[in-house]
């Protein structure tokens, strides 16, 4: 059922803009967030890269932690684990590897994609409320000023 913005009043209207203001709020964190994830598969697939023969054997630095390393020599250039989830990891080679990520990669950013329209809905909604109460504060204020006061009268 749609609602004409002009038949609500002024309180109505800063009620839905509020909600629609958190309905962006979420939208734009939800793109964020799919966006960081997006970046964390992109730059696994990228990482891939450098499993090549050329590699096998070279020294290179483990992390343990996010600021801890430990040296390690690469010796299976062929193969890797991923994680696929909730804690469980796969043993696959460098191709399937690439073709995983890659498939998680297309599915978030099909995901952005029917996110965006429904996000420039709403921002567009969100205009159109505050147009209409921006109209509604200045006939409300054209009447207040159109109205004589009512002062006192001299005997």
């Amino acid at each position: 059922m749609a609602v004409n913005l002009t038949d609500l009043s002024l309180p109505q209207l800063e009620g839905l803009k509020t909600q629609l203001d958190q309905e962006v709020e979420f939208l734009t964190s939800s793109i964020g967030q799919l966006k960081v994830v997006q970046t964390k598969y992109v730059e696994a697939k990228d990482s891939l890269n450098v499993l090549n023969k050329n590699n096998k054997g070279k020294e290179l630095l483990v992390p343990l932690t996010s600021s801890m390393y430990v040296p390690g020599t690469l010796n299976d250039v062929e193969h890797v684990l991923v994680d696929v989830g909730t804690g469980y990891y796969v043993e696959k080679n460098v191709e399937d590897s690439k073709a995983f990520f890659k498939r998680k990669i297309d599915f978030l950013t099909k995901q952005i994609e029917k996110i965006q329209p429904a996000l420039q809905e709403k921002h567009a909604m969100k205009q159109a409320v505050i147009e209409v109460m921006n109209v509604k504060i200045q006939q409300l204020q054209q009447s207040q000023q159109a109205s004589p006061v009512v002062g006192t009268t001299k005997a």
